[in-house]
């Protein structure tokens, strides 16, 4: 702690007269009783107010300190510390087509992913992750960051109703969605960078081809793990009226091992909850590398502590004064 303030402590040297006004008043105001023999007063008890007397202008002193002290504006140190962390640079390209309403897992497919990439982020701390939500089109709901609650924050307010209610094309453009994940690894001076893709279906929309985005992955050394979402055969699917209808699952499964392939990486299939949290801690056993985190620490005021000690001080002087140690004139 430090104070920003300091020239107030000066204030403190006031004390000196004030105590010697004090101790001069005191002599002064004691009362005198002239009497022929004062044996008798001897061994008359001594009440607790008598040792009390002084409390009252200590108390003062105390209060005239702490008043001093919060002038002086205590604040916490701006701090700079340099942390050597292991973690990798990953982005998580997810697919939000409307598709990824299906039952086959639970609640549905997208918020299934989102309830395990939670746990996958929390046992993470150390890694840059960043967010690529696709449709029809891609976009980036989160760019890289170790603040993971943000991270978690953007990805519960991505869905498919962004798609349905026509806020981004649907369909399912796998090529695109790739290609937004490599634009905001490709700076990264990290030597892992992950680009982990999930998605139910196939590419249909995308402007740029998903094995030509995988190229481009590998020239930039991004390993990208491919994850099809979805049982195999037929899946429950909501009905705007209310109610499911059974529809096909179809998933490229040859297109995305070739793109894991390319790239260094790995093809999963997650057919129900369990498999896909299993496929999480796969990719978590990854490499992970070294590199320098500098943290900041900001001033924060801490007056507070004081201005309450200073509120009791001032209370217990006021009650002793006028309750305890009450004078008549």
């Amino acid at each position: 702690m430090e104070f920003k303030n300091p020239l107030f402590f000066l204030l403190l040297l006031c004390l000196i007269p004030y105590i010697v006004w004090y101790v001069m008043r005191f002599k002064k105001s004691l009362p005198s009783l002239k009497v022929p023999d004062t044996s008798k007063y001897r061994k008359a008890p001594k009440t607790f107010r008598l040792y009390l007397m002084h409390v009252p202008f200590l108390l003062r002193l105390v209060l005239i300190t702490l008043v001093v002290c919060i002038l002086a504006r205590p604040q916490s140190k701006h701090s700079w510390s340099d942390t050597d962390v292991e973690g990798i640079d990953i982005m998580l390209a997810v697919d939000v087509s409307t598709s990824m309403l299906a039952q086959d897992f639970k609640p549905n497919r997208v918020e299934a992913l989102k309830e395990i990439a939670q746990k996958f982020i929390e046992k993470r701390p150390n890694d840059n992750i960043g967010l690529t939500i696709f449709a029809g089109e891609a976009y980036t709901q989160c760019p890289l960051t170790t603040d993971h609650a943000v991270l978690m924050n953007l990805y519960s307010s991505a869905d498919c109703n962004m798609a349905a209610r026509g806020i981004i094309d649907d369909g399912t453009a796998i090529g695109d969605g790739i290609m937004n994940a490599i634009l905001r690894l490709k700076e990264s001076e990290a030597k892992s960078k992950v680009i982990i893709l999930l998605t139910d279906g196939v590419n249909n929309r995308a402007k740029i081809s998903p094995l030509t985005s995988a190229e481009i992955a590998k020239k930039y050394g991004i390993r990208i793990y491919t994850i099809g979402i979805g049982r195999n055969g037929m899946a429950p699917y909501p009905l705007p009226t209310g109610g499911t209808a059974m529809v096909p699952v179809e998933i490229d499964e040859q297109m995305m091992t070739k793109i894991s392939k390319e790239t260094g990486g790995q093809y999963f299939r997650a057919q129900k909850n369990s498999e896909l949290d299993q496929v999480y801690q796969e990719i978590d056993k990854m490499e992970r590398t070294k590199f320098n985190v500098k943290q900041f620490s900001r001033r924060n005021e801490l007056y507070q502590p004081y201005a309450i000690a200073a509120m009791i001080v001032l209370l217990l002087e006021i009650i002793l004064r006028s309750f305890v140690l009450k004078r008549l004139p």
